[in-house]
């Protein structure tokens, strides 16, 4: 087995200092570098537990909070109708640009960790699959995985979401999953992405399976534990071969 570590560091951005939470093996040595995306609720626990599960297979891993201009740090939403409501309040009233200034703090910040092997690739869940997408238009990312990523085909992430048509941008391979049953994206807004994906002849794994929103939270009444096990295997597949194992070691 791989144990971990955890930590936190304090990245500066144009909008202020953002908290960003570290899971990393515990063992010394370089590993390849993910910035990993949360819910709206940002660094819940089932957040915590997936990314002390990819940080065991040879990873560091580094969770912003994605409100930090407008939450004091530390701060969690709760999986509640009050939770969602700020969640989603705080995700339109932040302008895509301070997104993209935060995933370039946290990129930069990994490249520059001795730890680091220098490769980075980045995933995200809901709103952090939308996040990872933009972070994937950085070209030092070359692995992405994302969850159902929300908004992309509305063009509703924040103030200025331009992320269909800055797609162009993304030079490294992506990992789409998509859940059938979720009502946050229909149909016709995920053949608007695949479409615009397909045009541009991106480096791309799509996969539609029968699940609700937040199948993959280990918490709640949608979880699928099956289909979540099956499709964690996509993303490590995905990330060992292009992003490689770093020096992992085992006990």
């Amino acid at each position: 087995m791989i144990i971990v570590n955890d930590e936190h560091v304090t990245l500066d951005t144009p909008t202020g200092p953002m908290r960003t939470h570290i899971v990393r093996p515990a063992a010394p040595g370089r590993y390849p570098g993910i910035i990993f995306y949360s819910e709206i609720f940002q660094i819940t626990a089932p957040i915590r537990r997936t990314a002390a599960m990819l940080a065991g297979h040879g990873y560091i891993v580094a969770m912003p909070e994605i409100y930090h201009e407008s939450e004091p740090a530390g701060t969690i939403l709760a999986y509640d109708q009050a939770g969602s409501d700020r969640g989603n309040f705080l995700k339109t009233d932040k302008t895509v640009a301070a997104y993209d200034a935060d995933a370039r703090a946290v990129l930069d910040h990994l490249a520059a960790r001795p730890d680091c092997t220098g490769k980075l690739g980045a995933m995200g869940i809901c709103i952090g699959g939308h996040l990872a997408f933009r972070t994937a238009m950085n070209p030092d990312v070359i692995a992405t995985a994302c969850f159902y990523a929300t908004d992309i085909h509305k063009g509703s992430l924040g103030k200025g979401d331009d992320s269909l048509a800055r797609a162009a941008d993304i030079r490294g391979e992506l990992l789409m999953i998509w859940g059938r049953q979720d009502p946050h994206i229909p149909l016709e807004g995920r053949m608007k992405v695949l479409a615009r994906l397909n045009e541009l002849n991106a480096r791309l794994s799509w996969h539609e399976v029968n699940g609700a929103h937040a199948f993959m939270r280990d918490e709640g009444l949608r979880y699928d534990p099956e289909l979540a096990y099956s499709l964690y295997g996509l993303v490590f597949d995905l990330f060992h071969r292009k992003l490689g194992a770093g020096d992992v070691t085992t006990t």
